[in-house]
């Protein structure tokens, strides 16, 4: 594990390489996908946790929480240092990884909620992820939170592409671990939770017997053993370390605080950590069972966050350094509200031990998957192929010549990240040309410094940017 001082180093150093332009020799798509119509198409498993900050693993520089499985994988394959969500909340993060778009783009913007269950639902005609790689002749599963349509929407996940979903389809019956029910494909399954009111009026008592991270974790193993004999996609999508919000100042549900039990924390620290822990196990599970099953050289597994540490619950991002040397939390875009990490393992493909500066984001996936399963991508989408990088193949990989990201909260928000500089504006709602924050990541990660009036020309360019990298869109309406 690196010591802080040395992840600093490291990451400052990391920032330096910037994006730049396309690098000259880079193959065209089609024959990155000719190459891997020959190689075989691997399994993919994408491994997404819930508000987990960049500095909350052991391998981002963590020193506290334990994650022996997720840094064993980050020793076996390759670490982002420059790896960004869709945006810095759920659904418009997830609807990002979804669909290959950036959050000017995406039809789902910002969380919204729909009545009785839900949050607004993907279009039936939407081109996504699974859609692709089922037409591919992938079998696709999605185990855990989805929160891009509810109940008899047209944004269920059987809807739009996986052939088999298990868990929360709202985000907010997501808070509760220990829910009455979650969702098989389209019908209720109970749960042996119970949720009764007592007295004194207005309180509850839970019966606390399935804690469904324990039933994703477990469905996730099955899947595997059952569906191997084909390519598959699963999108494993845990809800830790989310919060409880319904329990406001002891949020962080977990059946036992393991090795935190004796620790002289508060309790939703205990629970911050543990939650962690426990899901790392769990990974280490899994990725045991494709050894055993002999599926490791033959499936690539990612691990990433939605967005950055909330502090929701009781929990405290400050307490862990969970954000790292990033500056903000969940709902910033400054860096520690949209950075995040993303470890890449793929035995005999990706370098052991290996790491990328790489600037690159969530609608990065889905072109990624479409190389490696040698299908086309729909035209249009906001990402690229990150293939070239994950095969330790850096000068044929294509670049950003920036990113983008757009929020519809807090007054609304903007932040563009362009080479080594990276610029963020405030309040957009009260006025679309306020001030904009200018920060050199490469000499001041932790965005300490405004330099917008040292550089005018600069400010100007992402002035533009921010102007010209959005679509019009009536359910998020723009200054």
């Amino acid at each position: 594990m690196h010591t802080r001082r040395e992840f600093l180093k490291a990451t400052g150093l990391a920032v330096a390489g910037g994006l730049g332009s396309v690098a000259a020799g880079c193959r065209n798509a089609e024959e990155r996908r000719s190459a891997a119509a020959l190689r075989g198409r691997p399994n993919i498993i994408f491994i997404l946790a819930d508000d987990l900050g960049y500095g909350d693993l052991g391998c981002y520089g963590q020193e506290v929480i334990r994650t022996p499985n997720l840094d064993r994988m980050a020793a076996e394959g390759m670490v982002f240092t420059d790896h960004y969500a869709g945006t810095c909340v759920c659904a418009p993060s997830r609807c990002s990884l979804m669909t290959g778009l950036d959050t000017g783009h995406t039809y789902i913007r910002g969380n919204s909620e729909v009545q009785p269950m839900g949050q607004l639902p993907l279009p039936a005609e939407m081109v996504t992820l699974p859609k692709l790689l089922k037409q591919a002749g992938y079998t696709t599963a999605l185990i855990g939170k989805w929160g891009l349509g509810g109940p008899d929407s047209t944004g269920t996940p059987n809807k739009q592409g996986f052939d088999t979903f298990f868990g929360y389809l709202c985000q907010r019956h997501a808070h509760n671990y220990y829910p009455e029910f979650l969702f098989r494909n389209d019908e209720r399954v109970p749960l042996a939770n119970e949720v009764k009111p007592v007295n004194p009026p207005g309180g509850v008592a839970t019966k606390r017997v399935q804690y469904s991270h324990d039933l994703f974790a477990a469905a996730a193993l099955d899947f595997v053993m059952r569906d191997r004999r084909k390519p598959f996609f699963l999108y494993l999508a845990y809800t830790i370390p989310h919060a409880n919000n319904e329990a406001k100042q002891d949020g962080m549900e977990v059946p036992s605080y393991g090795p935190y039990a004796n620790e002289d924390w508060p309790r939703p620290q205990k629970g911050h950590a543990a939650m962690i822990t426990r899901m790392d196990a769990d990974i280490g599970r899994l990725l045991l069972r494709l050894k055993t099953l002999g599926l490791d050289e033959k499936t690539l597994v990612l691990f990433s966050s939605d967005n950055g540490p909330h502090k929701e619950g009781g929990a405290d991002p400050e307490f862990f350094g969970s954000s790292g040397p990033l500056r903000g939390q969940k709902r910033d875009l400054y860096e520690g509200g949209i950075r995040v990490p993303l470890i890449a393992r793929w035995p005999g493909h990706i370098a052991a031990g290996s790491g990328t500066n790489h600037a690159c984001a969530f609608w990065d996936f889905l072109p990624t998957c479409c190389d490696l399963a040698g299908v086309t991508p729909p035209e249009g989408i906001d990402g690229i192929s990150i293939l070239p990088t994950l095969l330790g193949k850096p000068e044929e990989q294509e670049k950003h010549p920036y990113l983008y990201w757009e929020f519809h909260e807090q007054g609304k928000k903007q932040a563009v990240r362009m080479g080594d500089w990276k610029a963020v504006r405030l309040n957009v709602a009260k006025d679309p040309n306020a001030p904009i924050e200018l920060y050199n990541l490469k000499d001041d990660l932790g965005e300490e410094r405004n330099v917008a009036d040292q550089h005018p020309e600069i400010v100007e360019k992402m002035a533009e940017i921010m102007r010209t990298a959005r679509t019009p869109s009536e359910r998020w309406p723009w200054p």
